[in-house]
C-alpha cells in the first residue's frame, strides 16, 4: 500500500532572470521586468511530497521530523535571504527560474531521501504560479 506525506516550508529570495549571452534589450523582450538588473525576490512556498510504504514496525512512510530538517538544510538554509544569481552555487550557470529552483530543490533532497521513497517538489512563485517537479 502507497500513501503519500506532505511537508510544506517557505523561504524568500531575489534573483534576476536574464541570460548573460543576450543584451539587455532581449533579455527585457523575454523575462519582461523579472530580468531587472537590480533583481526582485519572491516569497516562496514550498511543498514537499514524499510517497512509499507504511513501515510496519513505526506506522511511519517517514518520520516528518526527519524530511523537515532536510528541507530545513537543504534549501531554507542554503535560498533564504539570498540573491540566487550571486549566492547560489547551481545558479552561476543555471536561470534561476521557478522551474530550475524546483529541479535544484529536488536534486538536494534526492541526496539525502532513501531511495525507496518517491518525492515530489511543488514550488509556488506567487500564489497563482507554481510548478510541480517529480524528477522525470
Amino acid at each position: 500500500m502507497k500513501i503519500k506525506a506532505f511537508r510544506k516550508a517557505h523561504f524568500n529570495a531575489a534573483h534576476r532572470l536574464y541570460r548573460k549571452d543576450w543584451s539587455d534589450e532581449k533579455n527585457f523582450q523575454v523575462f519582461g521586468k523579472c530580468s531587472n538588473p537590480k533583481f526582485h525576490g519572491h516569497n516562496y512556498e514550498l511543498v514537499v511530497a514524499v510517497t512509499g510504504e507504511i513501515d510496519p514496525e513505526t506506522g511511519y512512510l517517514i518520520d516528518l521530523k526527519i524530511l523537515k530538517d532536510h528541507i530545513k538544510n537543504e534549501v531554507e538554509e542554503y535560498m533564504d535571504h539570498k540573491n540566487l544569481n550571486e549566492e547560489v552555487e547551481e545558479f552561476a550557470t543555471l536561470n534561476p527560474t521557478v522551474e530550475n529552483i524546483a529541479v535544484v530543490i529536488w536534486d538536494r533532497l534526492r541526496k539525502k531521501l532513501a531511495s525507496k521513497y518517491d518525492i515530489e517538489v511543488t514550488l509556488y512563485e506567487t500564489p497563482r504560479n507554481f510548478v510541480t517537479y517529480k524528477g522525470e
